[in-house]
């Protein structure tokens, strides 16, 4: 019997649904969803950087409509509005039950970057992804939350390799009409400005939202055309320009967000500073209070009760410090409003107030302005407070009132297609849904039994997700070759080894992180790789930032060795890193490599984004490994210390982790029993899933926010 056609209401429904689904990331975090949009163009799926906004607009209206005529797409399409809709509207959440009030007034949650996903390209690194995991599980648990950063229309930049094997960057355009924002707009239709002075001019900013399922995030833009070219400049790249760019975006991101919040009548009850870039909205709270009547101590004082403060880096080089002259331009008005001195305005960004030659440090002014601060992971903790003692008149280092929240990822998120689907056909049928149970914690414990997930099930898992790491990494190699020769298909099918233990390295190239280190043992590592028995294989990517040549010669030392030493065809290095290949890495390698030079890695999150996927980690004991490991969910390089001395620090760790790589992880994958089954490597997996996916999530991260810094006044 034929199916009723659509009538026109129904198919302007339709339509109007997944326009409104497309604008909304939470599609990025539901496979089901995902899949409607990959149905309509499965190669601009692809191509088209996973984009739902795209797709729409590659598909016509017409063959929209007339694929919505098929009953099973119709009925696809309506299953995951409706369940869009469930999302949005469900009020039985954590947040409803244990922080209620925040749906009035919101947590304001302030970011120089967030990083949601490769379709909005608008964060340099893991602060970025941070702060978009935050978003997603505030969403999630219903947190009453709003985001403020700003829109980048050029992003982050782009990486390319020349033929020197040097790193080269530019930037494209970002075209709103393309992506999962929307223009804010007053009642009359009109977009929402707000005004800040920066420097000799008034600088103008219109907002764009970005819906994060049930959380709102602001992004302004000073690209307006009343603005001098140099302010519609200071949005156009992430952490671009110099000094005088980067306080300047500060000042627009701080005193800029809390106008702009006022401007749509929301009324924060926490402001959170992730990282110190926004802290001048301190400044700005501190004013308006002012303007009511009060005198500037008990204004700044009653901001402190109203802000908290996330600091993510133990390396000098990642608090923004300004000169006094700089400051005496950039926040020219700033001493008026506060009735202050330029003097008495830098001693609230120092940490010796009287001390004229020091700079301006935000993220002092952060922790003098907040009531409560934290670091990334419990080492991290302990590390600022040593670091910022002098500010609490060098008190003993336990006394400091700094604390530490770990970092953790946003579990849906991070979780590749290939998995999800691994989960909702082995759960099918089940109670709660497939996507509910895989964030509880007691779905993970049951990884530890074999009844529930054989060793065999298991490790054909990993062989499928390891494939398609390789068959990605090939695809991407041959588009790096500038020049495409006769029989380069055939040389890149055959690159890579899909039996091969797979070690995976891949995050920003900042020198600490020291990229090269496994390669220090050059000869060792070369035999290592080459034994036909047990092969080994090693895939890089990362960007340095393009002012750091340190690390591009790390980058360009790695693509030489993968070209032209006895590596070749063993290591590889993917251009471009970003949150796409990031996913195909994490849920790829069987071994995921970090080797900071310790304790300047504050936590680390790609080794936890690994967890779900059963790539087990090698890691130094620094971040949130040093919490981590037990012993039996994976593997440490070295013992719970460093040397003091750099060089010894270096040479001791590259000589422990070619030992922990030789007698542990390489024997351990290949010790497989008669079926071939690697068992007690499965038992590592098992104890990493069980033990460590749900302790490292921004689930428990937001609810420790919550509960610690948001409730607490």
């Amino acid at each position: 019997m034929a199916t009723r056609p659509l009538t026109t209401n129904e198919l302007d429904q339709l339509t109007a649904g997944l326009n409104r689904l497309a604008h909304n990331l939470w599609w990025t975090w539901d496979q089901a969803a995902q899949d409607v949009f990959a149905q309509l163009s499965p190669r601009g799926w692809r191509n088209l950087f996973h984009n739902a906004v795209a797709i729409l607009r590659e598909v016509s209206p017409y063959e929209l409509r007339v694929r919505l005529q098929d009953p099973g797409f119709s009925a696809q399409v309506r299953e995951v509005l409706r369940r869009f809709d469930a999302y949005l509207n469900d009020t039985n959440t954590w947040a409803h039950q244990h922080a209620p009030h925040f749906q009035e007034r919101p947590v304001a949650y302030f970011s120089a970057e967030f990083g949601f996903h490769e379709t909005l390209p608008i964060a340099a690194g893991g602060l970025g992804v941070l702060a978009g995991d935050h978003m997603k599980s505030a969403s999630d648990l219903g947190l009453g939350l709003v985001g403020v950063s700003l829109f980048y229309r050029e992003g982050y930049f782009q990486q390319a390799i020349d033929t020197n094997n040097w790193q080269t960057e530019y930037y494209s355009l970002l075209h709103p009409k393309n992506l999962p924002i929307e223009p804010v707009l007053d009642a009359q239709g009109q977009p929402v400005t707000i005004t800040v002075h920066i420097g000799l001019s008034e600088a103008r900013a219109r907002a764009w939202r970005v819906n994060v399922g049930r959380v709102p995030v602001y992004l302004l833009d000073a690209d307006h055309p009343d603005n001098e070219q140099f302010v519609r400049d200071l949005t156009a790249r992430v952490y671009g320009g110099d000094h005088t760019v980067r306080v300047m975006q500060e000042i627009l991101l701080g005193v800029g967000g809390v106008r702009l919040l006022r401007a749509l009548q929301i009324n924060p009850a926490v402001f959170h500073m992730n990282e110190g870039h926004a802290a001048f909205l301190t400044l700005e709270l501190t004013r308006e209070k002012m303007a009511a009547g009060q005198q500037f101590e008990p204004a700044f004082a009653a901001t402190r009760e109203e802000c908290v403060f996330t600091t993510h880096t133990p390396v000098e080089a990642g608090h923004d410090r300004f000169n006094s002259e700089l400051m005496a331009f950039a926040a020219r008005e700033f001493p008026e409003q506060l009735q202050l001195t330029h003097e008495a305005l830098m001693a609230l960004g120092r940490v010796r107030p009287d001390d004229s030659h020091e700079p301006f440090c935000m993220t002092v002014l952060a922790l003098k302005g907040a009531r409560a601060a934290n670091g990334v992971s419990e080492l991290h903790g302990r590390v600022s407070r040593h670091m910022w003692r002098a500010l609490y008149a060098n008190c003993p280092d336990e006394q400091v009132p700094i604390g530490h929240i770990t970092n953790g990822v946003h579990l849906l998120g991070w979780m590749k297609g290939t998995l999800r689907d691994f989960w909702r056909q082995k759960l099918a049928g089940t109670t709660p849904a497939w996507d509910v149970q895989i964030t509880s914690p007691e779905f993970w414990r049951q990884l530890t039994d074999p009844a529930f997930i054989s060793d065999e099930e298991l490790w054909a898992l990993r062989y499928k997700l390891r494939r398609e790491l390789l068959e990605f990494a090939r695809r991407r190699l041959l588009l790096q070759q500038h020049h495409v020769t006769h029989g380069d298909f055939i040389t890149y099918d055959q690159l890579l080894n899909p039996d091969a233990l797979t070690i995976g390295f891949a995050r920003r190239f900042a020198t600490y992180k020291r990229a090269p280190l496994v390669f220090q043992q050059m000869e060792n590592i070369v035999r290592l790789v080459r034994d036909p028995q047990r092969p080994v294989q090693f895939i890089f990517a990362g960007k340095a930032h393009p002012r750091d040549d340190e690390g591009k010669r790390f980058i360009q030392h790695i693509i030489h060795l993968s070209k032209f030493s006895d590596l070749k065809g063993n290591l590889v290095f993917l251009e471009n890193y970003d949150i796409h290949v990031a996913r195909q890495m994490v849920s790829g390698c069987d071994v995921w490599l970090n080797n900071p030079r310790r304790p300047l890695e504050a936590s680390g999150t790609s080794g936890m984004k690994a967890l779900c996927h059963g790539c087990l980690n090698l890691s130094i004991l620094d971040g949130w490994w040093r919490e981590a490991y037990d012993g039996t969910n994976g593997f440490a390089i070295g013992p719970d210390s460093h040397p003091a001395s750099v060089e010894e620090q270096d040479r001791v760790d590259s000589a422990n982790l070619y030992q922990v790589l030789t007698e542990e992880v390489v024997p351990l994958f290949f010790d497989r029993d008669a079926a071939g089954v690697p068992r007690r490597w499965l038992q590592h997996i098992r104890q990493a899933m069980a033990t460590l996916v749900p302790r490292f999530s921004t689930d428990r991260m937001v609810k420790e926010y919550t509960e610690k810094y948001y409730l607490t006044r």
